[in-house]
């Protein structure tokens, strides 16, 4: 790429990127250690001409054609380089960023006003559309580093890093040149909503006959017989949810009556836990069904059932719970697992 020009030096007032000097190869290969070796994967007690030869590449490839920016890291008062900050191309318009912050300096938000000052250079300078971090899970200061200095959780990418011989999980974040900026509330909120936790909510209906029995549905992906319903949609309420299962599964949104249960399920069989709210679908005649039709896809079979029947043809958690509610439909029961507490 011609043209190019020079690498600039960036600063905020205290804190300054500026491109790497030969005289600080010395400092930063002294100030390596065992934290930069775990979460860079480098070898332990690497040499200096290894940092050396880094150096030279990243010279030469903002010089071809700014594919990377390594700067150094300075902060007023110190000697010498504290950290250092780098964006690389990774497609058109998307750069990953790195940094590292050596030992004698961290706690002093180094990172992440050094990233802050990066996102503004490779935004406007760079004219980068997207910038993305990669971290260990388990390297939790970076993680906070990425999310304080505006990039949200974007999702994890299992055993898609291979250090010190082992196969490690990375964690994925991003920040969009079109994102609201962190510190206004819709950027805020964005951005905790991208790491806090997340559960399924589960809208089952529990019908019932004139004689005491449940409605069941023998469902293609399992054994046992499951109630009307199931997960719920995206900005999508509980209620139509359950509403909304009904009519794909059985041809008919039967009107739902309140609630019967609400129950929190613990993980299973690779499951997150998850909310689940069984609603009351009412008492009908036997005959109802005669008037649903299955979808013949997920629901293969509809019947009715008795309590002291259920052991054996529903999941333990139905058999634990659904006697109960149906002994007893006019109270709201609270479960954990099936179990009222």
């Amino acid at each position: 790429m011609t043209g190019v020009p020079p690498q600039p030096t960036l600063t905020d007032g205290e804190l300054t990127l500026r491109p790497w000097r030969d005289e600080d190869v010395d400092v930063a290969h002294e100030l390596a250690d065992d934290e930069m070796v775990r979460w860079f994967g480098l070898p332990a007690n690497a040499p200096r001409s290894r940092l050396a030869a880094a150096v030279e590449r990243w010279r030469q490839g903002y010089a071809d054609d700014r594919s990377v920016v390594n700067f150094v890291v300075e902060l007023a008062g110190a000697t010498g380089p504290v950290g250092s900050v780098q964006i690389r191309r990774l497609s058109p318009g998307v750069g990953g960023v790195t940094w590292t912050t050596y030992k004698p300096y961290r706690g002093q938000r180094v990172a992440q006003r050094a990233v802050r000052l990066l996102v503004v250079y490779a935004f406007g300078e760079l004219g980068l559309d997207r910038l993305q971090v990669e971290v260990d899970p388990e390297n939790r200061a970076s993680a906070r580093i990425a999310i304080r200095s505006g990039f949200r959780r974007e999702g994890l990418l299992r055993g898609g890093a291979f250090r010190h011989g082992e196969r490690r999980d990375v964690a994925v974040y991003g920040l969009r040149r079109d994102d609201p900026r962190a510190d206004t509330l819709s950027g805020w909120t964005a951005l905790m909503d991208s790491v806090l936790p997340k559960k399924r909510v589960i809208a089952h209906v529990v019908v019932r006959d004139t004689g005491g029995r449940v409605l069941l549905c023998q469902v293609s992906y399992k054994k046992d017989l499951e109630l009307p319903g199931g997960v719920v949609e995206p900005d999508e309420d509980p209620a139509t949810g359950a509403t909304r299962e009904m009519e794909e599964e059985l041809g008919v949104a039967l009107p739902i009556q309140g609630i019967l249960a609400i129950d929190w399920l613990p993980r299973w069989e690779g499951w997150g836990d998850a909310i689940e709210i069984l609603y009351d679908g009412g008492v009908h005649a036997p005959a109802l069904l005669e008037e649903l039709q299955p979808d013949g896809f997920e629901i293969l079979g509809l019947g009715w059932y008795r309590p002291e029947d259920l052991a054996g043809v529903v999941s333990p958690l139905n058999a634990r719970r659904l006697p109960s509610l149906l002994a007893n439909p006019g109270a709201l029961h609270n479960l954990r697992d099936g179990s009222p507490f």
